[in-house]
């Protein structure tokens, strides 16, 4: 094989093995500009880690990729289909073939524990009930919450919960699993549990995986790949080392939690000295 051939074969093979990719994408909300050209990709049976400061359209991100927003301008595929060009029908459809952990677990409150989990299966196939009761205990004791099966959401603390919606994420054995957020309110024990389960399903049933997160340490721990959104761009990308290692000082600053840097604290606002002196003026 020619040398030019073996480029192109290595090119087509790392084409097939990407599962979702964002190219130039632009998208705006309430008029604030969240991506201006953002682009990357994520690959079958990986971990990728999305960071970044908040308000910099990581959830957004997520609505992108399962056709909740469309862009301005630019191009989101997912299995290797271009998603502008999908109907209502096909949306769901794709929509089946994902699991999403919502950033507030986005809990049912008038379902218990095993109905939660279970309302992906009900609404989506005909599975008799044996086998569906099997599969959402089967997911519950993967989470560590088959014994509060019967529980209503008022009755869990917040890690809980949130454990609870992981299971209902997991319940149609997806291909890829979009992570919101999934350490909020997570004691260390749970913390170090849903880690190790979400590194163990990527590797065990080759499901890809999307974690967005300001938790670095712990993404650190399980993400093969990582971007650091920055500006509605990708701001660095590569393993989570490289990006401990960059030279650029908003990396770094994010990477560390260094109150200084070129990252701004503060929400863009008018001038404040200006602004005080107008509220005594009014």
């Amino acid at each position: 094989m020619t040398s030019t051939a073996s480029v192109q074969a290595a090119s087509a093979a790392h084409t097939g093995d990407v599962v979702a990719a964002v190219r130039d994408v632009h998208y705006a909300a309430g008029g604030r500009a969240i991506f201006a050209g953002l682009d990357l990709e994520v690959r079958r049976g990986r971990i990728t880690a999305i960071m970044g400061p908040s308000g910099t359209g990581k959830t957004t991100l997520l609505r992108l990729i399962t056709r909740q927003v469309a862009p301005a301008r630019g191009q989101v595929t997912v299995f290797g289909k271009d998603l502008a060009s999908f109907g209502r029908n096909q949306v769901y459809a794709l929509r089946r073939r994902m699991g999403l952990l919502f950033q507030n677990g986005a809990l049912l409150t008038d379902l218990d524990v095993f109905e939660n989990v279970a309302f992906p299966v009900r609404e989506h196939t005909d599975l008799p009930e044996p086998l569906v009761r099997l599969l959402v205990l089967t997911k519950l004791q993967a989470v560590g919450l088959r014994g509060a099966a019967t529980l209503m959401p008022g009755e869990l603390s917040g890690g809980m919960a949130r454990r609870v919606a992981l299971a209902r994420a997991i319940v149609m054995d997806p291909e890829i699993l979009l992570y919101d957020e999934p350490f909020v309110g997570l004691d260390p024990i749970s913390l170090g549990f849903i880690l190790r389960l979400i590194k163990h399903m990527n590797q065990a049933l080759g499901i890809t995986s999307v974690v967005v997160s300001h938790d670095v340490h712990e993404l650190a721990t399980i993400a093969d790949d990582s971007y650091l959104i920055s500006e509605g761009r990708v701001a660095a990308a590569g393993t989570p080392a490289q990006l401990r290692a960059s030279d650029s000082a908003a990396v770094r600053q994010f990477m560390t939690g260094s109150a200084e840097g070129p990252v701004p604290f503060h929400y863009p606002a008018p001038d404040y000295a200006g602004q005080l002196l107008e509220a005594d003026e009014r």
